[in-house]
């Protein structure tokens, strides 16, 4: 016999008040301006789990502590000009530099690699070439007002010094220009190990190993060629680190004698600024090129 049937409904469908959305619906401008904005919030750990803001916030912390001091200093002891000019702050911290932009690189980076989230990020209509100048950018940025936050520090200060302003602005500005290749080249070196190496801790390692170790190399190039009094080859070997580039940038652009072997002559100062440049949009660009390749698979 046939299995017998109940009459009668055998399922329910329930309303729970879901509706389909019905505002505004932004282009690929507004995408993108969202993944560089809850970008730049992950680099400090905003919007993230509470962990996540103490490292950003505490090498934040003690990269404006210097800069509070010489304020203090400045006031306590009324002196006309500043003891470290802004641009060379950045090379006196270059530790903390280079260990925020180590440790901030892969949370934009390595991250959606490894958990295979890109390929949602990919899917249209987010090109590749919009994702990598997203996180690129957010990554820079994040960089720059790292650098910048002792530096406007220091600048307030000395107004409230009463030192001169057209001065101090002038000088504030010129930092300003030399931190904004800093950053791009910062950037570029960091997102690539993060793009290439999909663990955090090699992406670290790596970055980390090209920023400060490979800064020791450098300057110690330098600093032998000093002694030798082989200037020329220390100059040529500054071109090939970011921080030894910004050295050399901060001394074509300004009177500091900050740099171990700074450029000699307009060509050499022109090339050194070049070369920053090359390094900030030759990384961006081997950037798009490894997205690009992700898109396609």
């Amino acid at each position: 016999m046939p299995p017998s049937r109940t009459d009668g409904p055998t399922g329910v469908i329930h309303d729970i008040g879901y509706r389909p959305y019905s505002g505004p619906r932004g282009g690929h401008a507004a995408i993108a301006w969202s993944l560089y904005a809850t970008g730049l919030r992950n680099v400090f750990g905003l919007g993230r789990s509470g962990k996540s803001k103490i490292l950003p916030f505490a090498l934040l912390a003690l990269n404006i502590l210097p800069a509070l001091i010489i304020v203090g200093v400045v006031t306590l002891t009324g002196l006309t000009e500043l003891p470290l000019a802004y641009p060379e702050y950045a090379a006196t911290t270059t530790i903390l530099l280079g260990t925020f932009a180590a440790a901030q690189g892969p949370i934009l980076f390595s991250r959606d690699l490894r958990h295979g989230t890109i390929s949602l990020y990919l899917a249209r209509p987010l090109s590749a070439t919009a994702y990598a100048l997203a996180r690129w950018g957010a990554l820079a940025t994040g960089i720059f007002l790292f650098v910048m936050a002792p530096l406007l520090v220091m600048y307030v200060g000395a107004l409230l010094a009463s030192m001169d302003a057209g001065e101090q602005t002038g000088d504030f500005l010129t930092a300003t220009v030399v931190t904004v290749l800093l950053a791009g080249m910062l950037a570029s070196v960091a997102g690539l190990f993060s793009a290439i190496a999909l663990r955090r801790g090699f992406a670290v390692v790596g970055t980390i190993g090209t920023i400060l170790f490979g800064y020791g190399v450098i300057a110690a190039i330098q600093g032998i060629s000093f002694d030798q009094d082989q200037h020329r080859v220390g100059e040529i070997a500054g071109l090939f680190h970011p921080m030894t580039l910004y050295a050399g940038d901060v001394a074509a652009l300004t009177d500091s004698d900050s740099a171990i072997t700074p450029p000699t002559g307009t060509g050499m100062e022109l090339l050194y600024i070049l070369v920053s440049v090359v390094l900030a949009l030759g990384g961006l660009a081997l950037l798009l090129l490894r997205y690009r390749r992700l898109a396609t698979r």
